[in-house]
């Protein structure tokens, strides 16, 4: 009877360690990435590409404007929600960013 409670019990550790296991390969699976150089610091994982394509659907150069998005969001690892406007909500980073012709880059 003994054998068997102990059994049961090694059993039961064994099924608690391998939930532990598989929940720590779940949070290493979400992407992170780390920025190398002055500002090192652990950034989350951005799509940039599906959401500069979802901003830049309704723009009249589409092409352009996801270019810089790309470039924008790269760098600051953010998209502005919307097709237009709303650049604040993803800080200074994103607002402050200018081309050669000291005009805002990021859409």
């Amino acid at each position: 009877m003994a054998l068997r409670l102990l059994l049961v019990l090694a059993v039961l550790l064994f099924c608690v360690a391998q939930v532990e296991v598989s929940s720590d390969a779940k949070i290493e699976e979400q992407q992170t990435h780390v920025l190398k150089g002055a500002n090192r610091r652990l950034l989350p994982f951005v799509d940039c590409g599906g959401l500069c394509d979802e901003r830049c659907k309704l723009n009249s150069r589409p092409n352009v404007c996801t270019r810089a998005c790309g470039t924008c969001c790269a760098r600051c690892k953010c998209v502005p929600p919307g097709t237009s406007g709303n650049r604040e909500m993803c800080g200074k980073c994103y607002t402050d960013m200018t081309t050669h012709g000291n005009k805002p880059k990021c859409p």
